[in-house]
């Protein structure tokens, strides 16, 4: 609690811990662990399909068996750490996930390998929300708390690219199973560090009795919205099951949102979310995160195939993008997120990551690295990392300590579903334009040279078709941010709410980084 918020309350500051600092840094591991896991093991995917004998229709699953165990879980697992505590949480999804690496990369068959990348899912929906719900309790004043935040979001922003740039150098120099064993120091040195550093604060927990009916519910109701994106990735849209999954997604979670509001003690108690800024910010950065997965896929392919980069320097190609992100996070964001609003961040920083994605529908075969895709990169990532960092802050401000692992999961959950909806909807736009490219002009390629080529073509045809919808994704999150996002900035002493938050009281008792 910061010195103004305990006087204005009339009660006593309560002393920051001491070891807060030295808690990021195990904190922030175990983060970058989990944001690596999510691309590191796509770089090593074809060598490990190989080596299992994983069929080319089931190979999605090593990818989709670890979205769903995390994605539908997340909720649960943030409302398991306001019930057992953040710390505890934190240690236990680290251990598990852990032994889920090592089972990954001892696996001997594809049963194996799916089962390990759903235990990873499991033990990931744990530990993400925990960590971030601690970061939210130990950081109470508005200067440090920006400090940390920018950290924070640095990693969960730039830790995608830089599992490229280890996914790379792990398969092409030693072996596929290392991008899997890798997990294991990380886990290690941060349940250490977590267990004899982390000092939580005391009267955070929420002990009230599981909402089983809103467990099922959300897990359900998540699990068949991300299977519908995926599937609708490989079998199209119009595929029966994947609008089953949909009908089914849109039933269940609307049960659970009935339940959750008639229920004593529920799962995700609603006035986490319909408060005016969480619920800006829930779907801003979901919406930016369809963006920025879609991205990642189509620089990658673009890059190795077209451009014929090794994965390692692939990996390599996307430093600009880390830079970016690190800056927008550590500088921009933190030195000026305690002078001006959230939303004068959020908002300019998606706008600037448009910028850097509108320069990309420029793309051609031919194109420059350092004239086009270099520039580029540097926008993306500074947009980004200037938005994010303020994003992450204020989504877990405000919140009741016994509520701060579910609003800590919705961020995860929010993330989640925006890279699911982002590979499927983005890779089903660019399939269609590549194919409709390639119908109209196979005809006239004459040599099996030209036919390449024409393939080539249709290829950046279909990425820049579907970067083009990326802009526009961002400039409506930028809008959303603008719109909803009235937080006030850092000391100052009035609060804009919403309306339609009834428990306005229990929401901004503290104001951490002031509305």
């Amino acid at each position: 609690m910061s010195e103004t918020a305990s006087k204005a309350l009339g009660t006593p500051a309560a002393a920051p811990d001491a070891g807060r600092w030295k808690a990021l840094v195990f904190i922030a591991l175990a983060q970058l662990m989990v944001v690596l896991d999510a691309t590191i093991v796509n770089i090593a995917l074809p060598s490990a399909q190989q080596d299992l004998g994983i069929s080319d229709g089931n190979r999605q699953w090593v990818v989709t068996a670890y979205a769903l165990a995390f994605g539908g879980l997340l909720l649960f697992g943030g409302r398991i750490a306001d019930l057992w505590g953040r710390k505890k949480a934190f240690v236990v999804g680290l251990a598990g996930f852990a032994a889920a690496s090592a089972l990954g990369g001892a696996a001997t068959n594809e049963a194996m390998m799916f089962g390990a990348r759903a235990l990873q899912g499991v033990f990931g929906a744990l530990l993400a929300p925990a960590a971030l719900s601690l970061l939210a309790v130990m950081f109470t004043d508005a200067k440090e708390r920006a400090k940390a935040f920018g950290i924070y979001g640095a990693i969960a922003g730039g830790g995608g690219a830089v599992g490229l740039i280890l996914g790379g150098f792990l398969t092409e120099y030693l072996d596929w199973r290392w991008t899997f064993f890798v997990n294991i120091p990380f886990a290690i040195v941060a349940a250490a560090g977590a267990y004899f550093v982390i000092r939580e604060p005391e009267g955070g927990r929420n002990r009230s009795s599981l909402d089983i009916p809103g467990v099922i519910l959300s897990t359900l109701g998540l699990v068949a919205l991300v299977y519908g994106f995926t599937r609708a990735e490989s079998d199209g849209w119009s595929d029966s099951v994947t609008v089953g999954m949909f009908v089914g997604s849109a039933v269940l979670l609307l049960a659970f949102v009935l339940v959750e509001s008639r229920v004593k003690a529920p799962l995700l108690p609603l006035r986490v979310v319909t408060e005016r800024n969480r619920g800006g910010i829930y779907l801003s950065l979901g919406l930016a995160i369809i963006a920025m997965f879609g991205l990642f896929l189509f620089l990658t392919y673009y890059l190795q195939i077209v451009k014929g980069y090794s994965p390692v320097k692939t990996g390599f190609a996307f430093l600009p993008m880390i830079a970016g992100m690190i800056t927008g996070s550590t500088q921009i964001g933190t030195r000026l997120m305690t002078r001006v609003a959230p939303r004068l961040l959020m908002g300019p920083g998606f706008l600037v990551a448009a910028l850097g994605m509108l320069l990309l529908t420029q793309l051609e075969i031919g194109s420059s690295y350092a004239a086009l895709l270099l520039p580029a990169m540097l926008l993306l990532g500074l947009g980004m990392g200037t938005a994010f960092m303020p994003a992450m802050s204020l989504a877990t401000q405000g919140v009741e300590p016994r509520d701060s692992g579910v609003a800590s999961a919705m961020v995860n959950t929010s993330q989640q579903v925006g890279g699911a909806i982002g590979t499927a909807l983005l890779n089903t736009i660019a399939a269609s334009a590549t194919t409709s490219y390639i119908a109209d002009h196979i005809v006239g390629a004459t040599s099996r040279s030209q036919q390449q080529l024409v393939q080539l073509e249709g290829m950046v045809r279909g990425y820049t078709s579907a970067i083009w919808f990326a802009v526009g994704i961002l400039v409506v999150a930028a809008a959303i941010a603008l719109t909803f996002v009235n937080a006030g900035r850092p000391g100052s002493s009035t609060v804009t709410g919403s309306g339609a938050d009834a428990d306005a009281a229990d929401d901004v008792q503290i104001p951490v980084v002031a509305h």
